[in-house]
């Protein structure tokens, strides 16, 4: 069959889908009848894009098949319950699904710091290796600490929010090649490792702590949940387990983007708590209680809500309007 005999026998669907797209109200048969032909233009577009590629005839049937859509499934609207609901499911369920991931990459990325520090604590050799004690003093007694306090406090907040979103992105994006998101780790693990091991091999292990905890906690968390969303996407091409590989990496990549969008949020708290709440005069006891509540409303607002989505059938995806379809049914 030629492209002329081919646009000859649907041409009559293909106006008839056209007049029933643009009418604003439509009877029931109708409705049903816009269904069955907006499938079949579906199946239509796919047929003359692989066999006809004719260009004008493939962009006016996009064209159909896309007001077809819009005009079946509806276009989404953005409105204050489609922010609640993102806050109270979608984003919760997707970090609380990926829980046994980012829990693991925590684990591992402690063990790598704690030991480090333990090592370069215990082997002041090992110090002297890396710097001159010249240097080494003016980490541990000027520049660490004047680091939170150098610049104003709503530039600072500025600066570490987008570092801190580079650092989660990288985690993340890299996390498809599974090896990429764990040398990035390992790079963050190494880099607070040795910073510590000095100051705690220095004497300086208090100021350490007092200065990493208030934020550190959230942030770390937030760099962690980035990182176990980027493995269980990378994960999903590896197994994709009964869905087909394709299927299986499309829909893991729609939740690793609403996990990274709701970080967004949880990196711009850490980096108030940071160019804030770190350099501030407060008694460090308070500074390291602020960080705690902080990460125990986060942990605690994943736990609740995100178990409830999951015991009502959230996954985490994009709903059946905004997800695509698999394939044009007939």
């Amino acid at each position: 069959m030629d492209i002329d005999a081919f646009v000859a026998a649907h041409l009559a669907e293909w106006q008839r889908l056209e007049e029933l797209v643009r009418r604003r109200r439509l009877s029931g048969a109708e409705a049903d009848e816009m269904v069955g032909l907006y499938q079949r233009a579906a199946t239509h577009l796919s047929v003359v894009g692989t066999r006809f590629p004719d260009p004008a005839l493939v962009g006016w049937l996009s064209s159909l098949v896309a007001r077809g859509r819009s005009a079946v499934v509806g276009a989404p609207v953005a409105s204050w319950q489609s922010v609640a609901r993102f806050v109270t499911e979608t984003f919760p369920v997707g970090v609380y699904r990926a829980w046994r991931w980012w829990v693991a990459v925590a684990a591992g990325f402690l063990l790598v710091s704690a030991g480090l520090m333990l090592f370069l604590a215990r082997h002041p050799e090992a110090l002297a290796r890396m710097a001159t004690p010249q240097q080494l003093r003016q980490l541990t007694e000027h520049d660490f600490a004047d680091y939170y306090s150098a610049h104003p406090a709503q530039s600072f907040a500025a600066q570490v929010w987008t570092n801190n979103a580079v650092v989660a992105a990288g985690t993340l994006v890299l996390g498809i090649t599974v090896l990429g998101g764990l040398w990035v780790l390992l790079g963050n693990a190494v880099n607070v490792g040795v910073v510590g091991g000095v100051m705690i091999g220095s004497g300086h292990g208090a100021l350490f702590f007092g200065l990493l905890s208030p934020h550190g906690l959230l942030e770390l968390t937030a760099v962690f949940v980035a990182a176990g969303a980027g493995l269980q996407l990378g994960w999903s091409w590896i197994d994709p387990g009964p869905l087909p590989r394709a299927q299986s990496l499309a829909e893991a990549g729609r939740v690793a983007v609403t996990v990274a969008v709701g970080l967004v949020g949880v990196l711009a708290v850490s980096g108030v708590i940071e160019a804030f709440v770190t350099p501030s005069g407060l008694p460090t006891v308070v500074r390291v209680g602020i960080g705690v509540v902080a990460e125990v409303a986060f942990l605690g607002y994943v736990l609740l809500l995100g178990r409830r989505a999951v015991r009502a059938g959230v996954t985490g995806d994009l709903g059946p309007g905004l997800a695509g379809d698999v394939a044009p049914v007939i």
